[in-house]
């Protein structure tokens, strides 16, 4: 239950003028409904009008939801969605302060209103008495009209024209902006955290190593990194491992960064960057060792035969493809979850303005394709736990460096990625969200395979 610790001091004046008791009033009670199932309260509330409403007695504030106006709850809940409740942060209708991972909870509050017509009718009643937002109020302070705007694609999903563009817009903020908030290295996927204690550089050379291992990486392999990224991957396999790398990828900023980066390390004759998309692998084949890292979940279910068939065509007899990527969980699933996953439009926010076209797959799935094409699965770990600290990593690196995200990039962007990370974060620690990484075989002409009988190389 909200409730204001002592109403008498409440200043006066900012309750007075232009309704302002009544909105006050009326937000309180509509968040005292709405959060009735959250639990203990671990955060404090504060209103436009400076009205604060502490966390529960007993407990530290965790972070502070800040309504900035009277209409916020309006459009936060007029309907209940994912996408009212992300643009509406956005446009600076609300904040938090402190750690917004934590605040993602309150999105499972607004979920779970969406799917009970009962009680979200009820607390319609109230919400329509707020004001609606005026044209004056909407917007970030400074914030360009196209600044974090949804792209518009052209052609038919996953075609090979609309990947690109899809791609373009997402590295379009700039090598500069990644660089920010990314390790030293800049390998934008899951890190590894043996320990749980380690910084942001350690744990992600931990991961390229995990890698590395898994494939059983040989001096003068040929190696192939699909979605290569900003050449991370690459470069530590031809330094540790001796391997002769290729890389692919569709964004052209990454292609050249990455090729930049290798003549600076000089490995510029063992590593090159393409700018090429999956389907045109066969002129460069064969591979004796290819990986996907953060890239298969921007393929679509209709084209992963595809996908997996030209990994195939482009790898060696015996060779090994570890496929990570991003999975759907479905934890507690059934009816009740299907349905407040539709009614909420869950992860609408992340394919309109930060993934378009993204498309994730429970692993089953995935792997039952790849085995139809002829993989062999091998080995298949789960990192769901990796990543949820992975992202709070990166969104703690983004807060810090905020000032100069903002005057890279824009107020609404800066906000746009602090939002989708920390909203990653909490689908992955709350078992919504996997991501997999699948060790798969195409087997010798009598079955052989560069495998040992256990795993306890991995680790030793």
């Amino acid at each position: 239950m909200v409730t204001v610790a002592d109403p008498r001091e409440r200043h006066a004046s900012r309750l007075s003028a232009g309704g302002g008791m009544r909105n006050t009033g009326v937000a309180i009670s509509v968040l005292s409904r709405l959060l009735s199932r959250y639990g203990p309260r671990d955060f404090a509330i504060r209103l436009w009008d400076g009205t604060l409403v502490p966390s529960d007695p007993g407990l530290d504030a965790r972070f502070t939801l800040v309504l900035n106006r009277p209409s916020a709850l309006r459009r936060m809940l007029l309907p209940p969605s994912e996408v009212a409740l992300g643009e509406s942060y956005l446009d600076g209708e609300w904040e938090v302060e402190g750690d917004i991972v934590e605040a993602m909870r309150l999105g499972d509050a607004f979920e779970a209103l969406a799917s009970n017509p009962g009680r979200y009718l009820g607390l319609a009643r109230q919400v329509i008495a707020l004001p609606k937002e005026t044209k004056r109020d909407h917007g970030v302070h400074g914030a360009a009209d196209t600044e974090g705007s949804a792209p518009h694609l052209q052609g038919a999903e996953h075609s090979l024209e609309r990947d690109r563009q899809a791609v373009t817009y997402h590295y379009d903020v700039g090598n500069d902006f990644y660089r920010l908030w990314l390790d030293s290295r800049m390998v934008y996927s899951c890190a590894y955290f043996p320990t749980g204690d380690e910084g942001l550089d350690e744990a992600q050379e931990a991961k390229l190593e995990m890698i590395c291992r898994k494939l059983r990486l040989k001096p003068g392999e040929r190696f192939l990194d699909i979605g290569c990224g900003w050449g991370g991957l690459m470069m530590y396999a031809a330094e540790r491992y001796g391997v002769e790398a290729v890389g692919i990828t569709l964004s052209r900023p990454q292609a050249e960064e990455a090729n930049r980066r290798f003549t600076e390390a000089g490995l510029s004759q063992r590593c090159r960057a393409l700018l090429m998309d999956y389907r045109d692998l066969a002129a460069h084949g064969p591979f004796d060792k290819m990986a996907s890292v953060g890239m298969v979940e921007h393929v679509g279910r209709a084209r992963l035969r595809g996908y997996f068939q030209a990994a195939w065509r482009g790898l060696a007899p015996g060779g090994l493809f570890l496929n990570h990527g991003i999975t759907t969980l479905g934890a507690g699933g059934g009816p009740v979850a299907l349905l407040n996953s539709y009614l909420f439009q869950r992860g609408a926010v992340i394919r309109r303005y930060v993934f378009p076209d993204n498309e994730v797959v429970p692993v089953g799935d995935t792997l039952s394709i790849a085995e139809r094409v002829g993989f062999e699965v091998r080995d298949v770990e789960d990192w769901r736990e990796q990543y949820a600290l992975t992202l709070r990593h990166w969104v703690r690196r983004l807060e810090e460096a905020r000032e100069k995200a903002i005057e890279q990039v824009g107020e609404r962007t800066y906000r746009l990625w602090r939002l989708y990370m920390a909203g990653c974060s909490h689908a992955f620690t709350t078992a919504r969200l996997g991501v997999h990484q699948s060790l798969l075989l195409k087997p010798g002409p009598k079955g052989e395979s560069p495998l040992p009988r256990t795993r306890a190389d991995l680790y030793s």
